[in-house]
């Protein structure tokens, strides 16, 4: 299921926390509720929500409207999935 070198947390935005770099260059994948999810923004596996980009729609600071749903979430490397 779940990677133990992935973190609980991991987000794309370069201000939050939880942000890495080298991590998500080496692709990143989410299921959530069993269905592969690409418009991930945040995730936290141990609370169990996502953070979904909500179409194209900016706020006022320029950041994607996102929507938060709550669900078993499964992250994995992309490598690992693509060999096997």
């Amino acid at each position: 299921m779940s990677d133990p070198a992935l973190p609980d947390r991991l987000s794309v935005n370069p201000n939050s926390p939880y942000y890495d770099a080298a991590l998500l260059e080496r692709g990143i994948g989410i299921r959530f509720k069993g269905v592969e999810k690409t418009n991930v923004e945040e995730y936290c596996v141990s609370e169990g929500w996502v953070r979904l980009s909500a179409g194209k729609t900016l706020d006022r600071a320029g950041n994607p409207m996102t929507v938060k749903l709550k669900g078993p979430v499964e992250p994995y490397l992309r490598d690992a999935a693509d060999v096997g």
